[in-house]
């Protein structure tokens, strides 16, 4: 612990725009992220390779570049649809048990919470949100619980950040931005996308076109870290293998063809809408049921696995149908590669099912997160929009896998309201960029559609909204004003000698409105300054009263402003460290006192700005 406390203080004393200040911490996450990762990844094979593999003889397909730490077994258990259906119900059971004995809040998808935890809680995640986070996450994908492995992941970064930043006594701001870098790391290894990472944990946190700019930079240092760990523990034919393989070459043959992704942007964003609302209705439903909470995942459990039962005999044992349950990548895979070998009623039906097994999963409390089964939903209503097209136009649609990848990025365009991000991403996981133009077409066409949805419901509209940047409009009201254009030096402040005692000093507070005093030596120079609440913090220890002199209470190593400050600077001291008001000392000599500068006047001279700037606003519209 002494060493952190030496790290933050080497860390607090830089800029806090220094980038090897970041470069540090961001390491810090990225690190953590790569290889919360890995323990991620290999708890689910283990879930589920000894419950849905080994009891109900089932092991949901992977994509092209995920890897198996089992080998496959010829002589496997024969698949049985109703001890599946008792697995996914134990998982339930015992995750719910876990996470509301535990950590109640990393209930539901984890992204939403690391969002709340940036605008409203100054960054604070508890530790333990994670670790359980983990755990639950693991036992609800492994038994083949719907759900995506990002909000996990992300939270886990997230987590890490906001303890290291809380460890080395940074500001609300840094643990925000540490934070924030942690999602990014997060996303960046599980989907093998650092670029996409970055943006994601600055775009996530609006649901308006906005960007949270300060996180950028560190997101994209831990991002790439995270990503190079977790690659590091892959074979080597799969480290830099994109997520679905590098087999999708999809191509833009005229830009006509944009006619049809329009029409595919419209289909998507009624999906998402659909989406949302079946979520959070089931959500809410779970919520009214009158039972302990840590039972109700094992419900929503139950009912996702009868779900899938029912669609595995509505499609003659067809295993796809499946792919409503844990993951669904599988099907996701086939649908961007093949989709010809993919009936349209399966990839229709898996889509709309995905929907309720998803909701039923994470809606009733169960962990996991939503941007996976996003992919799922909206790649395989694309890939079916894009066989349907194909049909009514042959020479036009040539590639209906290619309107699958489009379908994946604007889906949770719209759903998400991450635009930017999801478009990198999609481009990362799949290896294919030459489908950018549709894909921002379709992106910001969804974007735009589906205004009044919104999955990650902790986002604000803008930053100008969020509590973490209020305080922030500030800054142009009060450009170019000094202190000097507020303090009073002609205001009587009363100054205490350092060796007045303690007795003395308790009895001359009893005549003053005065909250904080300057302490000054034999010269009058300003040594030092202490509080009431310093004060009282003696006051039930008579003993002492005699013996403890006001340089013995004071703090010597204080806050100090000049004339000549800029008041956006004063803002941010007198936030940064939560106090009424601040010693003015000269501009030469720091030991001579002028006066004190209260928090409450620097307001009210802000006010007497903004009124200004409204009045000379008004004039020039008349």
């Amino acid at each position: 612990m002494v060493y952190f406390k030496k790290l933050g203080a080497l860390l607090t004393s830089f800029d806090l725009k220094t980038s090897g200040k970041w470069f540090v911490l961001s390491c810090l996450i990225g690190i953590v992220a790569g290889l919360g990762g890995i323990v991620f990844d290999v708890l689910i094979q283990v879930v589920q390779h000894n419950t849905l593999v080994a009891i109900a003889g089932f092991d949901h397909p992977q994509t092209v570049g995920e890897h198996s730490i089992y080998e496959d077994e010829e002589a496997r258990k024969a698949f049985s649809p109703w001890w599946m259906l008792a697995v996914i119900t134990a998982g339930g059971l015992v995750s719910g048990i876990i996470v509301y004995n535990i950590a109640p809040e990393a209930e539901g998808h984890g992204t939403d919470a690391a969002i709340d935890a940036f605008h409203n809680k100054r960054g604070l995640i508890l530790p333990r949100v994670p670790i359980v986070k983990t755990i639950a996450s693991a036992l609800t994908l492994g038994t083949g619980g719907s759900a995506g492995r990002e909000g996990p992941i992300a939270q886990i970064g997230a987590g890490f950040g906001s303890w290291v930043a809380t460890v080395l006594k940074l500001s609300a701001r840094d643990r925000r931005i540490m934070l924030a870098a942690g999602v990014g790391a997060g996303i960046g290894a599980i989907f093998r996308a650092p670029l996409a990472g970055a943006l994601f944990a600055a775009e996530i946190m609006y649901s308006n076109a906005d960007f949270e700019s300060d996180v950028i930079v560190p997101a994209a240092m831990s991002s790439i870290i995270a990503y190079s760990v977790y690659c590091m523990s892959l074979p080597q034919e799969l480290q830099f293998m994109p997520l679905f393989g590098d087999g999708l070459h999809h191509t833009v043959d005229s830009h006509f063809e944009l006619i049809p992704y329009t029409i595919l942007s419209v289909i998507l964003s009624l999906a998402a809408m659909f989406y949302v609302k079946t979520f959070y209705g089931t959500n809410r439903f779970f919520k009214s049921i009158p039972i302990k909470p840590m039972f109700k995942p094992a419900i929503g459990a139950f009912l996702t696995g009868i779900v899938g039962i029912g669609m595995y005999y509505l499609f003659n044992k067809d295993l796809q149908a499946l792919s409503v349950m844990s993951t669904g990548y599988g099907i996701l895979q086939d649908a961007l590669t093949s989709a010809a070998k993919i009936s349209i009623p399966l990839l229709l039906t898996v889509a709309v099912v995905k929907v309720f097994t998803t909701s039923l999963t994470i809606g009733s409390g169960g962990s996991g997160g939503v941007f996976g089964p996003s992919m799922v939903i909206g790649g395989c209503v694309g890939t079916a929009t894009g066989r349907i097209l194909q049909d009514l136009w042959p020479e036009m649609v040539t590639q209906p896998e290619a309107y699958g990848l489009v379908g994946m990025a604007g889906f949770f365009a719209g759903a998400a309201h991450a635009p930017i991000s999801t478009i990198i991403m999609v481009s990362e996981i799949t290896g294919n960029y030459s489908l950018l133009l549709p894909t921002m077409l379709s992106s910001t066409l969804c974007f735009v559609l589906c205004q009044k949805v919104h999955l990650y419901q902790k986002q604000y509209p803008s930053r100008l909204d969020s509590p973490a940047h209020r305080g922030d409009f500030l800054i142009d009201v009060l450009e170019g004003s000094r202190v000097s254009d507020v303090f009073d030096p002609g205001r009587k402040i009363q100054l205490i000698h350092q060796s007045k005692t303690l007795d003395e000093i308790v009895h001359s507070l009893a005549g003053t409105q005065q909250h904080y005093f300057p302490v000054v030596d034999n010269e009058g120079r300003i040594i030092g300054i202490f509080s009431e609440d310093d004060v009282r913090a003696y006051l039930y220890d008579e003993t002492i009263w005699k013996l403890a002199l006001a340089r013995d209470i004071m703090q010597s190593n204080f806050v100090k402003v000049r004339p000549d400050d800029d008041l956006n600077t004063v803002m941010q001291r007198f936030t940064a460290i939560n106090v009424e008001a601040l010693p003015v000392v000269d501009q030469e000599d720091s030991g001579i006192l002028l006066g004190m500068l209260n928090r409450k006047e620097t307001i009210g001279y802000y006010n007497q700005q903004l009124m200004k700037h409204k009045r000379a606003g008004e004039e020039s519209e008349g």
